[in-house]
């Protein structure tokens, strides 16, 4: 009964961290494209701005 848990207990290791890394990995991503995209608004806003005040 105890050799069973070994090799159990490392396939659950294994899994486990793996799936933290792909967390990672992806909350990572979301917040660049939330950066990315803060950034890309403010830049519209700004070239509007500065258009709008040519007149």
């Amino acid at each position: 009964m105890k050799y069973y848990r070994l090799p159990v207990l490392f396939v659950m290791m294994v899994v486990l961290t793996s799936c933290e890394a792909i967390g990672d990995i992806f909350s990572a991503g979301i917040y660049t494209g939330i950066f990315v995209t803060v950034a890309v608004v403010i830049i519209i806003i700004v070239l509007v701005v500065k258009l709008s005040n040519r007149k």
